[in-house]
């Protein structure tokens, strides 16, 4: 069974906070593969990628059909526009307000009391990525 990950590198983000895309860049993925050993390796040529988050027992899918979900709900960076980013697909720009609306939203669909000062952080946006790779069949 494969894993779906998400990735997070501090030297990509402050690379797009500093060419004005965001500093919420992130890498989604798919491997059968041990996680650590292929967040290790790193992408782009940056070796500081960090493991945010991860889904065990994914069955049937391949990453080209992960990532295609999810640039149907989060703006990708395209690979050939940035040199910096090597042709590297599954690295996404996340609005932290498109994550924060999704997981208002489920909150209220099921019921629960608002959070009051409620702030988005990297484990929200990893859980944001995973259920629209995997087509919503995970919960926030």
């Amino acid at each position: 069974m494969a894993t779906v990950f998400v990735a997070r590198s501090k030297t990509l983000s402050d690379w797009g906070y500093d060419v004005g895309l965001s500093k919420n860049i992130y890498k989604i993925g798919l491997t059968e593969k041990p996680v650590k050993d292929v967040v290790a390796a790193g992408w782009a040529g940056i070796t500081d990628w960090t493991l945010v988050q991860k889904r065990d027992g994914v069955e049937g899918e391949t990453e080209d059909e992960l990532i295609a979900r999810v640039a149907a709900k989060v703006k990708a960076v395209d690979p050939k526009l940035y040199p910096k980013i090597r042709d590297t697909a599954g690295i996404f720009r996340v609005v932290p307000t498109q994550v924060e609306n999704s997981i208002l939203v489920a909150r209220t669909m099921a019921g629960e009391p608002d959070i009051p000062n409620f702030k988005v952080k990297p484990a929200d946006i990893a859980a944001f990525l995973i259920a629209n790779a995997l087509d919503g069949r995970v919960s926030l």
